[in-house]
């Protein structure tokens, strides 16, 4: 039996840096990479748990230390990703990071936006009907600066082409005459939460391949928001 002192000596040896992070033998199944067997047993609300789970891990500064060289040598040879998020490009925004995921757990599609277009969707198709993706999630962010520049009609190069692509959300949040400036947070957040949804009617509407996943349940779309300032995503409900 250790005694105080015994205990107290041990841990004194330890560096720190073991004790304040799990290792992966620690973490268990928790840094196990998905398989197409495992990916295949969760079903889509399972995936989505798992994500609402991570961002509270996130949240709460918990997030779960893995062999990232490790889980990229044991994926080298396939993948088979849970999830696929569509989300803005933003640097403060890296769905893994959000999610607390690792490397093989989600396909992460990111543009400035996270809107979805033909390209998108296609990858989105590989992503679930292909690949056996679970989840798809469209991912916007508070304070969006694209969001922004498609409510003041920006126009810049290619970026005007990328940017009109968001258009159709703020006709949406400017419906009955509320329509406001990128100055109006309020507004912008309506118009973001608009994008959101526009997204996934979009998916439905332009890929018959999902649709029949979603209709079989075999799939499942749903929005979010980030709040950059907490880091905790908001899901839609519904």
């Amino acid at each position: 039996m250790l005694t105080r002192r015994m205990m107290c000596g041990c841990l004194a040896a330890v560096p720190l840096a073991t004790i304040a992070r799990p290792s992966l033998a620690a973490e268990g199944d928790a840094c196990d990479v998905f398989t197409p067997a495992r990916q295949q047993a969760m079903s889509p609300a399972d995936a989505l748990a798992r994500l609402k789970a991570g961002n509270e891990r996130f949240v709460a500064g918990k997030t779960i230390d893995c062999d990232l060289l490790a889980q990229a040598k044991r994926t080298a040879g396939g993948q088979a990703p849970f999830a696929a998020i569509v989300g803005c490009m933003d640097s403060r925004v890296p769905p893994e990071l959000v999610f607390d995921q690792k490397i093989g757990d989600v396909f992460d599609a990111r543009i400035a936006g996270n809107f979805v277009d033909t390209n998108i969707l296609g990858s989105l198709e590989f992503a679930t009907k292909v690949a056996g993706a679970r989840l798809i999630c469209i991912l916007g962010h508070s304070d969006c600066g694209a969001i922004k520049g498609a409510i003041d009609g920006v126009e810049l190069g290619n970026l005007t082409a990328t940017l009109s692509n968001i258009r159709p959300a703020v006709d949406a949040a400017s419906t009955g005459g509320d329509a406001g400036t990128s100055k109006d947070a309020a507004f912008v957040q309506k118009v973001s939460d608009a994008n959101v949804e526009l997204a996934g009617r979009f998916i439905l509407d332009n890929s018959p391949t999902i649709k029949s996943m979603v209709d079989a349940g075999d799939v499942m779309i749903v929005g979010a928001m980030h709040e950059l300032a907490s880091g905790r995503v908001r899901f839609f409900e519904g």
